[in-house]
């Protein structure tokens, strides 16, 4: 099985930073942590599901969605399975549910198809 919980989420005021985390652990996980390519995307009230970029367990270096390059850093801890968001600048507009999604194998892109296997961490941004 698969588990991923995210956490970090909070208020902030605009101009301000945050550092989602996302814990992943379960059968699949642990034992196929090598392959996988991990993402994080969030959704706005009221707005599709937005990915803003991705990271391979084996790449030191993340893809970044080219509306949200430059604002995002992505990492990963092989060791401790847990993959990281360093969001810098927060705006009103970024306040959603921000999820970590998982993708066995295949295309590593913010477009690729993911499964959510977690809740989501709320990140709400205010003026």
């Amino acid at each position: 099985q698969v588990q991923l919980v995210e956490s970090g989420g909070g208020s902030v005021q605009a101009g301000g930073s945050l550092r989602l985390s996302c814990a992943a652990s379960g059968y699949t996980v642990n034992t196929y942590w090598w392959r996988f390519c991990m993402g994080w995307f969030r959704q706005a009230p009221g707005q599709e599901l937005e990915g803003l970029g991705v990271i391979r367990t084996d790449n030191i270096y993340a893809t970044y969605s080219d509306s949200v390059r430059g604002l995002i850093t992505i990492s990963t801890d092989r060791v401790k399975k847990t993959l990281y968001l360093q969001i810098d600048g927060l705006h009103p507009e970024d306040t959603a549910v921000y999820y970590c999604e998982a993708k066995d194998g295949g295309a590593c892109n913010p477009r690729a198809t993911f499964t959510r296997w977690g809740q989501g961490t709320q990140v709400t941004v205010s003026s």
